[in-house]
């Protein structure tokens, strides 16, 4: 369900930075392949090709690389929407696992359920070829820049 939520100004140039980066991510989102593929006002998607390497024993995408999915996404939607120099620090998510994932790709969707000037909470959904597979919720902590000393 959709929520019309009053948020702060758009800036497409930092959406685009992201799309434009998303193949030369470093650390974790790195390692996992997260790529974002498509920003607008309050929402953005990135996608994930299921591997091996992430995969359990059983032959499952583990549980914690969805969370990793959610919590980076969790924070990229928010960055179009905050000044420069800020950075956003989740302070909480919850997830539901609804499905297990073996192939294909995973796909995240967030959207910001509202934002003020120090808080952000957003919805995560992700599905796998179509098929819901994970249901999150978050929120994040829009923190300043410290000022130089």
């Amino acid at each position: 369900m959709a929520i019309a939520a009053k948020l702060p100004e758009f800036n497409k140039e930092i959406a685009q930075r992201f799309m434009d980066s998303s193949n030369a991510m470093t650390g974790l989102p790195e390692f996992l392949g997260v790529r974002i593929t498509h920003a607008e006002h309050g929402k953005i998607r990135a996608e994930m090709e299921v591997t091996s390497r992430l995969l359990t024993p059983i032959g499952n995408m583990h549980g914690g690389v969805l969370a990793a999915l959610c919590d980076h996404v969790l924070g990229c939607v928010c960055y179009p929407h905050m000044k420069p120099g800020q950075w956003a620090a989740t302070t909480e998510f919850k997830l539901n696992l609804l499905a297990p994932v073996k192939t294909g790709v995973v796909v995240a969707e967030a959207e910001l359920i509202a934002m003020t000037k120090s808080t952000a909470v957003v919805r995560i959904d992700v599905t796998n070829e179509g098929r819901a597979c994970c249901a999150a919720q978050g929120t994040v902590l829009v923190i300043d820049p410290k000022p130089k000393a």
